[in-house]
């Protein structure tokens, strides 16, 4: 990679690594500490969080057309269940064998949302569910993304929207000369997790 690439690349990390720190201040500011996975807010925060929970009865008055695409927005986890499964037997079946280091799922699977007092029984559920959905989405990614830099870490000729983290640092297309003698080097950065 050229020597302006690398220096943008290093500038989004750096801001990257700001905006994490940005956000941890706002969460002190809002009253929320994070203990291990368990999300503990001040007590001040609690009371107002219920003073703003709807009730479920108004919240399926306002929202009936909820109701009627339930079924169709949730017959969607059947798919999602088995895509799960099916990837992470993939992942822990063949990344040792690649000395590709595993993806941990709940480094993209977060349930933390349910834990928001101001979210009624269906708001809670519908968070659950958005959290699986993309968060396994984010898990299969990670997984597909591993395995792309493992046997085939080159950029496509077009430009390609929504690429993963791993893509920007791929070799060039048509980079014949690089593309043997840095393929190793790719694989050895998985085996290191990185």
């Amino acid at each position: 990679m050229n020597g302006r690439i690398d220096q943008l690349l290093q500038q989004i990390r750096q801001l990257e690594e700001e905006l994490r720190a940005e956000l941890n201040q706002r969460s002190q500011v809002i009253g929320f500490t994070i203990r291990g996975r368990r999300v503990e807010f001040e007590r001040s925060i609690k009371q107002a969080h219920k003073q703003f929970k709807m009730s479920l009865w108004r919240w399926l008055g306002i929202r009936p057309v909820n109701l009627i695409t339930m079924p169709i927005i949730y017959a969607m986890i059947v798919p999602l269940i088995a895509i799960d499964l099916i990837v992470s037997f993939y992942q822990y079946s063949c990344f040792p064998i690649y000395r590709i280091k595993l993806v941990r799922r709940r480094d993209y699977i977060v349930f933390d949302r349910h834990q928001l007092r101001y979210l009624n029984l269906f708001e809670r559920f519908h968070c659950l569910y958005c959290s699986y959905g993309n968060g396994v989405v984010a898990y299969i990614r990670e997984i597909l993304a591993r395995t792309e830099q493992y046997f085939c870490p080159i950029k496509h000729a077009r430009k390609v929207l929504g690429t993963h983290e791993r893509y920007q640092y791929f070799l060039e297309y048509a980079d014949a000369e690089n593309y043997h003698r840095q393929l190793q080097q790719y694989r050895d950065r998985l085996a290191k997790g990185e």
